[in-house]
């Protein structure tokens, strides 16, 4: 076995995507080249051994790669999705299982309030007890301009990536214990923002005051609130945002890495997360973006 260090430009593909579309919500087995989510790769240590995990949005993307790494650090997960990623869910569950987890999909829509208190019910009831909280399910589509931005869309992303969020943690707190922790998925947009993704990168700023404030209400319990901010990830998020060839065969080209990176190059930022590895981090914002700055 090679012990040699991987050189990160080369890692995964640096070429762009061939042109390609879907609607809403991606799907994994529509989206060329498959993203590595660790199905081959990710290695666990039992870092999060006879822990409880809920992963909004888990079913694929970066949710479907930290499903497998906390499978294969020991913990049980459950995870969300929408109903029309059934087969998603249930290849993800199937990777859980293997690793020697406990599996619980949860089938819903995250924009209705009584769905995020319900997983968060059933995760503790079926897993007996909730750990680890990640906050990772988002919606994004390309915008030509604010002055055609429906208000229907405005809608979509502010549910998705805001109110969705608030409703699970606010149900979710009363289950934490000390030790455990909160991890949100916000994004380089949140810093660096995007004309095209406006109403999105607006939610992934927000996100950011959403984690200190909680890491400050919570620090004093024992509970940790983090984020990770991904950069160009290729998940089936991206084929269903609607851009067009051009900017899906340059996408995550402009990373001083040269390349987009992929859900399984994430992974190990949740983990060291959720882990004690973490135990004196919390209000931070994590950033896996190829070397573009914050």
């Amino acid at each position: 076995m090679s012990t040699s260090a991987t050189d990160p430009t080369t890692a995964h593909r640096k070429d762009g995507f061939p042109a390609q579309h879907q609607e809403q919500p991606g799907l994994t087995d529509d989206t060329r080249p498959t993203p590595d989510h660790g199905e081959r790769s990710y290695q666990g240590a039992q870092r999060l051994s006879e822990r409880r995990a809920l992963i909004t949005g888990g079913d694929s993307g970066i949710g479907r790669a930290v499903a497998i790494a906390f499978a294969r650090e020991g913990a049980d997960v459950a995870l969300t999705h929408m109903p029309e990623e059934q087969e998603d869910a249930d290849d993800t569950a199937r990777w859980i299982t293997e690793a020697g987890a406990r599996a619980l999909p949860l089938k819903g829509d995250l924009r209705d309030e009584d769905f995020c208190a319900e997983i968060v019910r059933r995760t503790v009831d079926e897993l007996g007890g909730l750990d680890v909280l990640v906050l990772n399910a988002a919606y994004q589509k390309d915008r030509d301009s604010l002055a055609t931005l429906e208000t229907a869309e405005m809608d979509r992303v502010f549910r998705t990536n805001l109110y969705a969020q608030m409703f699970t943690a606010r149900a979710a707190i009363p289950h934490l214990k000390p030790g455990s922790s909160i991890i949100v998925t916000t994004s380089i947009q949140a810093f660096n923002p995007s004309p095209s993704l406006i109403d999105y990168a607006m939610t992934k700023a927000a996100q950011v005051a959403f984690i200190k404030a909680l890491a400050e209400d919570l620090g004093p319990k024992g509970i940790r609130v983090n984020g990770v901010a991904p950069g160009p990830i290729w998940t089936p998020l991206i084929p269903a945002t609607g851009w067009d060839a051009e900017r899906l065969a340059t996408f995550g080209q402009d990373t001083p890495l040269g390349r987009a990176g992929q859900p399984a190059e994430l992974a190990g930022a949740y983990v060291y997360l959720a882990s004690d590895d973490a135990s004196f981090t919390s209000g931070a914002i994590l950033p896996v973006t190829g070397g573009k700055g914050l």
